[in-house]
């Protein structure tokens, strides 16, 4: 059985295939609604316990994944995931480094490299990704 978001829901992301992953930032509180199958946090230190399945991807705020074969092994799973089940991806705000993830997810997804930080600012924040070095992390993601 499926079980993936609302697509109006806040904070949800439609990716081209119709995968749906929503995006949120873990110092507001839980939205109302379903909770996640699996999630990713992006953060510095460890994260929070949550009942659900969750991977912790080592993140500091601003920067870039300390480990990059680690990030790219965990958003492969959460894309795959995606397509079945409530994905969620997460850093202290929801911008950032969730949007950079996001934008890694797009390029996963078919979306040019080049033109993905511009399709999770449209579709999901238009304040997403916030440093160049996100944004070259995005670019240079697919060739990884």
């Amino acid at each position: 059985m499926k079980q993936t978001w609302d697509p109006a829901d806040e904070g949800v992301l439609r990716l081209p295939s119709g995968r749906l992953i929503r995006g949120r930032g873990l110092r507001r509180p839980l939205p109302e609604g379903p909770e996640p199958a699996f999630a990713v946090h992006l953060l510095g230190g460890p994260p929070p316990s949550v009942t659900w399945e969750s991977q912790w991807l080592r993140w500091p705020d601003f920067r870039l994944p300390t480990d990059r074969a680690a990030a790219r092994t965990v958003l492969e799973e959460a894309w795959k995931r995606a397509a079945d089940e409530r994905v969620e991806v997460a850093c202290g705000g929801g911008r950032g480094r969730t949007g950079t993830a996001l934008a890694c997810l797009a390029v996963l997804d078919g979306v040019p490299a080049g033109e993905a930080v511009a399709y999770v600012r449209r579709n999901y924040h238009p304040r997403a990704v916030e440093t160049p070095w996100q944004r070259r992390y995005v670019a240079r993601f697919a060739a990884d």
